[in-house]
């Protein structure tokens, strides 16, 4: 199985509960929490978006000792750890691509012990999943992102995006309008629950996030500067090999052996079968996968089922998974499967007035440099310097063990200033 944009770790892993009743009892009967179902349609204000659903529920602490176990242990650098972590999953209100109202769930975490009141948020964006319960709110949910920046000094939300960890339906893979709809709302009720914690949040948003994630914080970012929300503002953008131009790095990277054979099956199978959800690609699976994996392919990607064992009902290779027809499609794009790559891209076209660094390896056999190269030279052509940091020759995650925690470290530089 290839390492895909997971943050590796153990995949059982089972944090320590650590809520006591009392606080339990305190959220439970706060009044901030809406109850209800959700409205009907979309006010002009949206003043819904973002409520959140029933009070945080506790998931899980660790003391420093115990983050610095979690971290080492996969490799990760702990000079940025200074203190434990609490986490809660947060139920939220949030739209769906359409527009029409759903819930969403993500994991919300707290320093422990820091002795501030007040803190920054990072806004933390996970890298692929197909499996639900491996978002970071999900019982066996990825985490180590979340918990380098939390043990760092700031409060984290790392949202689990539409259709995984507790939200209804399918995941719309790489639909990056929905993906940032869902990550703004989180921010908010990231801010409802903080009160409740008895906590507050300034207002500054610190955003990264990895692969999948990296594109996510991109052009969440993009949209906080823009005044998305007028309780935050944005402090500095700092993601982890994203795939910030599917048009011209990433699917030539799929196609041409810069992308693993077994990443380039996954990712090419995930996207399909999400866009077509959102744009006409096919109207039959037979259209655009060969048998016997046109049969079976859409509901692989139910959010049932793990990347092991999706990963073992797919082919080797590209040329194995697809048409003759469509690889020729692949190569030069048109209709809707034009419309899906380019209504994720463009996330670099824009003018930040906060620091960039993109971190990226020239060894990422998942997301290739060209990603990051291209998205610095859009930053460019608007005056902006966006500093890439080129972790060499290693792997995908290893791009993101590496970046990680410089990055904790580059946001705490960032908040001095």
């Amino acid at each position: 199985m290839p390492l895909l944009s997971r943050t590796g770790g153990a995949r059982a892993r089972r944090w320590t509960a650590a809520a006591s009743a009392v606080v339990v009892a305190a959220l439970a009967a706060a009044p901030a929490v809406a109850a209800g179902p959700a409205p009907a349609g979309t006010g002009a204000a949206e003043s819904w978006r973002g409520t959140l659903v029933s009070a945080p529920a506790p998931a899980g602490s660790l003391d420093r000792e115990a983050v610095g176990k979690q971290l080492s242990g996969a490799g990760i650098d702990t000079s940025s750890v200074a203190y434990g972590t609490r986490a809660y999953r947060l139920t939220y209100r949030t739209i769906t691509p359409q527009g029409r109202p759903t819930t969403a769930t993500g994991l919300f975490l707290l320093p422990q012990d820091d002795g501030r009141r007040r803190l920054g948020l990072v806004a933390d964006e996970h890298g692929t999943t197909a499996w639900r319960e491996n978002a970071p709110s999900g019982e066996q949910g990825e985490r180590l992102g979340p918990l380098v920046q939390a043990s760092a000094g700031r409060a984290v939300a790392a949202p689990d995006y539409l259709g995984l960890g507790g939200g209804p339906g399918l995941h719309p893979y790489m639909d990056t309008a929905s993906s940032v709809s869902a990550s703004l709302d989180m921010l908010r009720a990231s801010r409802a629950a903080a009160r409740l914690l008895h906590r507050e949040l300034t207002g500054d948003v610190y955003a990264t996030g990895f692969s999948q994630g990296g594109q996510v914080a991109m052009a969440l970012a993009r949209a906080v500067q823009g005044g998305a929300d007028r309780h935050f503002r944005l402090r500095a953008v700092a993601p982890v090999s994203g795939p910030y131009d599917l048009e011209h790095a990433e699917l030539p990277g799929l196609l041409d052996g810069r992308v693993q054979d077994g990443s380039a099956v996954f990712y090419l199978s995930y996207f399909l079968t999400a866009q077509n959800r959102l744009h006409p690609i096919y109207k039959d699976p037979a259209e655009v996968f060969r048998q016997p994996y046109a049969s079976k392919v859409e509901k692989l990607f139910d959010t049932r089922h793990d990347e092991e064992e999706i990963a073992k009902h797919l082919p080797a290779t590209v040329g194995e998974l697809v048409t003759d027809d469509f690889r020729a499609r692949l190569q030069h794009p048109s209709g809707g499967l034009l419309d899906a790559l380019r209504a994720q891209d463009g996330n670099c076209d824009w003018k930040p007035r906060v620091p960039v660094r993109l971190d990226t390896a020239r060894g990422d056999r998942d997301v290739p440099i060209a990603n990051s190269q291209i998205c610095a030279r859009d930053f460019a052509r608007h005056g902006v310097k966006a500093t890439v940091v080129d972790h060499g020759a290693v792997n995908h995650f290893g791009a993101f063990r590496a970046g990680a925690p410089q990055i904790a470290r580059w946001f705490d530089a960032v908040e001095r200033r």
